[in-house]
């Protein structure tokens, strides 16, 4: 019984660590994004 409630409780945080590191990456892109549409309007 134990040992069903620790892997439950890994599998649990290892999908909510994926979905955080998704986030993450898709804010970086945002963050990129403008940035680089900063950049093009500074150029043009």
């Amino acid at each position: 019984m134990m040992r069903k409630l620790i892997v439950a409780t890994m599998m649990s945080a290892l999908m909510l660590g994926a979905a955080a590191c998704n986030t993450v990456k898709g804010a970086g892109r945002d963050i990129q994004s403008v940035g680089q549409a900063g950049d093009d309007a500074i150029n043009k």
